[in-house]
């Protein structure tokens, strides 16, 4: 695989108002996200509402992208699991389908040690011939791979980068500066993601790419290129964005900005609840704020 470098979006899945998958609004997202130069598409994260999408849509969300995307862009595929067997079967069908890589989350709830989740990960690696990508994401998951754990992983064939989400700028730099030139370090924060680049670090897996797709591909080909004066202006235009798209649970902010710029609905699955008033009001000023609205 070819090394992804750029803007990475965290995909929403967007739904009908019944709750179904919208899968034409899916190809007509990713056919926006090429046409805006968006670098990677990432299907099925937490942003695509993984935890609620069942496994035979999770699946068929991967399978139309990578269909539908033709290979203008690259696909990658959420496939992580807290059971072991069942990652290396979402990575399975990855592959089959045709998906560039997989995205792979610490495993949440179960808690595993730091050697459970090299022992985790590697065995993902190993089962399938697919590059994966790491997910450190702990407040979301409780567990954190320490950059230790990170680093050991960066020695195993098929593991290719991490998703680093901690927003911990000094983390990241031990990462940047002690991982393998094959393994490329990702922000998953956005708020952070122009100081990890400018860094050294690869790219940014990005929420705020969903409504700002343009100005989130120069802002990270302008920080790995060590524009600072550009990267800061875009960084800082987006500012509000970065908040306001976690006002609330995600991804209801991020839903409601689209459908407020034409480009899908605001539904979303339970346990999270559409965007209330108040929420609206912060996310329609900062797509004010950074000229998109």
């Amino acid at each position: 695989m070819k090394p992804i470098v750029g803007s990475i979006v965290a995909l929403v899945t967007p739904m009908h108002e019944d709750g179904s998958v919208d899968y034409p609004g899916l190809r007509a997202l990713i056919d926006w996200h090429i046409a805006e130069g968006t670098d990677c598409i990432g299907v099925v994260g937490t942003t695509g509402e993984s935890p609620t999408v069942s496994v035979d849509e999770h699946c068929e969300i991967i399978r139309v992208a990578v269909e539908h995307a033709k290979g203008r862009v690259p696909i990658m595929a959420g496939a992580g699991a807290n059971s072991t067997r069942e990652a290396i079967e979402l990575t399975k069908f990855s592959k089959e389908v045709g998906a560039d890589c997989s995205l792979q989350v610490v495993p949440y709830y179960n808690k595993p040690s730091q050697e459970g989740i090299y022992q985790h990960f590697k065995a993902i690696a190993e089962a399938v011939d697919l590059p994966v990508v790491l997910y450190n994401v702990p407040g979301r998951t409780v567990a954190d791979m320490q950059p230790e754990t990170a680093l050991r992983l960066a020695q195993v064939p098929g593991v290719v980068g991490i998703k680093e989400a901690t927003g911990n700028i000094e983390r990241a730099a031990q990462l940047i500066k002690h991982a393998p030139d094959s393994f490329k370090i990702y922000s998953g924060d956005d708020g952070t993601a122009v100081a990890l680049m400018l860094l050294g670090g690869h790219g940014n897996v990005s929420v705020t790419a969903n409504v700002a797709p343009r100005l989130m591909h120069e802002l990270c080909m302008a920080a790995i290129a060590g524009d600072v004066a550009t990267a800061r202006a875009i960084h800082l235009r987006l500012l509000a964005l970065h908040k306001q798209l976690f006002c609330e649970p995600s991804p209801a902010p991020a839903k409601w900005a689209l459908s407020r710029l034409g480009r899908g609905r605001p539904d979303v699955r339970l346990p999270i609840t559409p965007l209330t008033p108040a929420g609206q009001q912060l996310v329609d000023a900062a797509l004010r704020d950074a000229g998109l609205l």
